[in-house]
């Protein structure tokens, strides 16, 4: 292999060099549920290497990064045959694809690239399995890349697929917007940290890297997001906190469904000795591996305390329910006697035909005695309730 010259970069007719600068915020995607869940399928019969590439993909934009230990330059790339130039380098290149949205463009790609029709078959029909497959002189690895919205609740989730070359890395993502492969970026342009130094699989295990750190703040997030439903469930369960419940739960289980077959695949990464593969990277991987379990272990978490949170809202609504029954009971009690005594007076038996016939409904005092009685009974069982306690902890919980 030889040394590119340094007067390529110079040369009008290859890609302009542009400054690096900072990625925007991705715009909050809206998506069904029912996306977190889904996998591709293609339709039935159709021939091996079939492209589906939905209405509303956005344009591909590819940008290239081209680096060594000397320099790096960033270019911003309009046809894919000007990419055929930095493949078999020495320097490092990085082709980075955002959007789906052109057959022609990403075939023409994965001509320069020759890539199989089965690579890129994965590659354009979104959303596969996070796996890793080797190809002849090529590594192909599927990853999912996850960030909270803007606004509104959820989180964002895209496809990003690795094609690893022996020194070329191709990159291809969904949406253009938003991606967490900026501090990655910036370590190229300032050279920092080992990057600049070491090849295109480095830079594979760095990208990784990011994708599995990007999941922590969605998870932090989660976090958060569960205290507030666990004061809320304790203090004021309503409909909307058994919602808000439920598309939790879904959540967390389309995180776990994201995380899950990543760590595999980086597993896989680590066992099996690949020549595009150095030991000194496999070392690395093992970090990525071990935040993927961290990560794990807190989707799996968070999934059991939002299902305590579903028993503790049904316990909620149990101790309201019961704090209703229990109210009834004191009025119920209250009046049972008091409803007695009425009854009694109320059987209209006539005084005249028996002096047993109530006598005292002929007393000058009766009615004031018959009241001050039912007001004293009355009064006597609200006294005997509150030193038993039941107006003092309504909620029928101890302190």
């Amino acid at each position: 292999m030889t040394s590119r010259p340094p007067r390529l970069f110079a040369k009008s007719s290859q890609p302009t060099p542009q400054t690096f600068h900072t990625l925007p915020q991705f715009e909050e995607l809206e998506e069904e549920d029912d996306s977190y869940f889904d996998y591709f399928g293609g339709e039935p019969g159709s021939l091996p290497g079939t492209l589906s590439i939905e209405d509303d993909a956005p344009a591909p934009i590819i940008s290239l990064i081209d680096y060594n230990e000397e320099n790096a330059v960033r270019l911003s790339v309009k046809q894919p045959e000007e990419c055929a130039d930095y493949l078999d380098t020495e320097s490092v290149s990085w082709v980075d694809v955002q959007g789906l949205g052109s057959e022609d463009i990403l075939r023409r790609l994965g001509g320069v690239f020759a890539l199989h029709p089965l690579v890129l078959e994965d590659v354009v029909n979104v959303p596969q399995r996070p796996k890793f497959d080797e190809y002849p002189e090529q590594l192909l690895i599927i990853a999912r890349m996850v960030t909270m919205k803007e606004t509104g609740r959820g989180f964002v989730s895209e496809q990003v697929s690795f094609i690893l070359g022996k020194y070329y890395l191709l990159t291809v993502q969904e949406e253009p917007d938003y991606d967490c492969f900026g501090p990655v970026r910036e370590r190229i342009r300032s050279s920092k940290g080992n990057i600049r130094r070491r090849g295109a699989d480095y830079l594979a295990y760095a990208l990784i890297d990011a994708i599995i750190d990007g999941f922590f703040p969605v998870l932090e997030a989660y976090g958060e997001e569960l205290e507030e439903l666990e004061a809320e469930v304790v203090a004021n369960p309503t409909r909307q906190s058994l919602a808000k419940i439920h598309a939790t739960k879904r959540e967390l289980l389309a995180l776990r469904r994201a995380i899950w077959p990543q760590r595999d695949a980086i597993n896989t990464l680590i066992r099996d000795c690949n020549h595009l593969i150095s030991d000194e990277v496999r070392v690395y991987l093992r970090d990525c591996y071990d935040h993927c379990v961290q990560v794990i272990d807190m989707v799996e978490t968070y999934r059991e305390v939002a299902s305590s949170l579903m028993d503790v809202y049904v316990s909620s609504v149990g101790n309201r329910m019961n704090e209703v029954m229990k109210l009834l009971t004191i009025i119920s009690s209250i009046f049972i006697p008091l409803t007695f005594i009425a009854g009694v007076y109320g059987m209209n038996f006539n005084t005249e035909k028996s002096p047993w016939n109530m006598p005292e409904l002929e007393w000058y005092w009766g009615y004031p005695a018959c009241m001050g009685i039912m007001f004293a009974i009355a009064l006597t069982l609200v006294l005997y309730f509150k030193r038993r306690g039941w107006f003092d902890n309504f909620s029928g919980i101890k302190e």
